[in-house]
């Protein structure tokens, strides 16, 4: 086998970090709404404390809603029959809407349910016309 085609391939190759943070983000389903005045986004969290969650925002325009869920400790003479809660990282990324307010965000976590508020900006006031004062006529 050519080391090139090796070299080549490892170079396009997904890094580990990407393809988990790509298991993440696709079992991490989320439901969005939009109101009036502002964004939600809604996300199941069952058993996560609000210390577990982290609500960030990159570069003024994506939402970014992270964390990891951890198996319990077993207890001693306790073992696994059948495991199939999910455990491990979980994300999400939004790229915010060009009216959202990336500077007005809550979250709330409640009864295992994460709730993110983003802010709509005020729309933009409309542009009156511009009256030139002093046209001079010219004969």
């Amino acid at each position: 086998m050519d080391t090139t085609d090796e070299a080549e391939k490892s170079i396009n190759a997904p890094t580990r970090t990407y393809v988990r943070d790509a298991k993440a983000m696709a079992s991490t389903p989320a439901d969005v709404k939009e109101y009036p005045n502002s964004f939600v986004f809604i996300i199941d969290m069952p058993g996560l404390k609000s210390g577990d969650i982290k609500v960030q925002v990159e570069d003024d325009k994506v939402l970014l809603i992270s964390g990891e869920r951890k198996r319990e400790e077993e207890k001693e003479g306790a073992k696994y029959v059948r495991m199939e809660r999910r455990v491990g990282k979980f994300m999400r990324k939004f790229v915010l809407p060009e009216n959202a307010n990336a500077d007005v965000i809550s979250a709330v976590c409640q009864e295992g349910v994460l709730t993110v508020t983003v802010e709509k900006l005020p729309p933009p006031e409309p542009k009156k016309p511009k009256t030139i004062e002093g046209l001079q006529q010219i004969i």
